[in-house]
């Protein structure tokens, strides 16, 4: 089967590619860096020039493909120009399902994010609790959107599976922001700070193995939450300090403090164009603390996540290997 991935050059969008190649399927990859991409992917992936930007070049890299994976998008929470969010992750995702539907594509899984759930701080996400009102952060609105205009576009021909993990981690490509930089952080000791609270965890092999299952059996306009346990930020790293044999756990910053760190560091952002070491999206979502209720996936997709307890130490013994610390 002849199968477009988008987001390859990502953790989940790379470990997708990889297990389509390993069961015999050819692959396209849409790709901005071709050079980039050639070192991440299996060399059987063809790997097809464009952006989701630029709809012409997803049409012409879905021609002739019997499926679609759309796991492309921003996923930090801060990034100097905030309308990105939007023209990626929202008009991105439209531009992937209509161009695939063009090209007579029956089919496609969209990655979306368990952000766009609602729950009390935390409470627990279902797929029957979709969040009504904009929330809180432009990363998350812009995946709202998104969800909003791939099942509108489904509507006039092209079947949309979509699957929301929570904070997906593991081998794959090396991701600047997130818990690759947290985990190695720590590990050197370099880390002078947690922030408070912790977050839903899903190890990247089984999302992946999920989008497959959602491809090949997931109801259309259907979500599917793709989650593991909930950790504070000091259970993982003490995880992975654990697991590396050295490093350090640092102190956990109060709340108070954290807001105020998050909206300065913010500022001074905003003037040197790096990213603040603790920017308020990411605040507000390890604040909010939410847990997820799988069960859907696990019933209908044969989900079996990794309990991060044993995810965190490969994780680390995977970055020992490759030398990331």
């Amino acid at each position: 089967m002849r199968l477009l991935v988008t987001g390859a050059t990502g953790k989940v969008g790379n470990a997708v590619a990889r297990r389509l190649v390993e069961r015999g399927d050819e692959v396209v990859a849409l790709v901005r860096d071709v050079n980039r991409a050639r070192d991440l992917l299996p060399t059987q992936v063809e790997l097809a020039p464009g952006d989701v930007t630029d709809p012409a070049s997803v049409r012409e890299a879905a021609d002739g493909a019997e499926g679609v994976f759309n796991c492309m998008g921003i996923y930090e929470q801060w990034i100097p120009d905030q309308t990105t969010f939007h023209d990626v992750n929202t008009i991105g995702a439209l531009n992937v399902i209509a161009a695939s539907r063009q090209a007579g594509v029956p089919r496609a899984v969209h990655t979306s994010t368990f952000d766009v759930f609602e729950a009390e701080r935390g409470g627990t996400v279902r797929e029957d609790r979709v969040a009504r009102q904009p929330k809180g952060t432009a990363y998350e609105r812009s995946k709202q959107r998104a969800e909003e205009l791939v099942l509108g576009e489904a509507r006039h021909g092209i079947e949309v599976v979509i699957v929301n993990p929570s904070t997906f981690y593991g081998p794959g490509p090396w991701a600047k922001a997130g818990i690759d930089r947290v985990l190695r952080d720590v590990i050197r000791g370099r880390l002078p700070a947690l922030p408070p609270g912790g977050m839903t965890l899903a190890f990247v092999d089984d999302v992946a193995a999920a989008h497959l299952a959602a491809f090949e059996r997931g109801r259309p306009a259907e979500r599917y939450i793709l989650a593991d346990g909930f950790a504070t930020n000091r259970e993982l790293c003490a995880a992975a300090v654990e697991a590396a044999g050295r490093g350090r756990v640092p102190p956990t910053l109060p709340t108070g403090l954290a807001r105020a760190m998050a909206t300065v560091g913010e500022g001074v952002s905003k003037l040197i164009r790096r990213p603040p070491l603790l920017g308020r999206g990411q605040l507000h979502f390890v604040l909010w603390q939410a847990r997820a209720d799988s069960t859907k996936a696990q019933t209908e997709l044969d989900f079996h996540p990794t309990p991060w307890r044993e995810g965190i130490p490969r994780t680390v013994q995977w970055m020992l290997d490759s030398g990331r610390v």
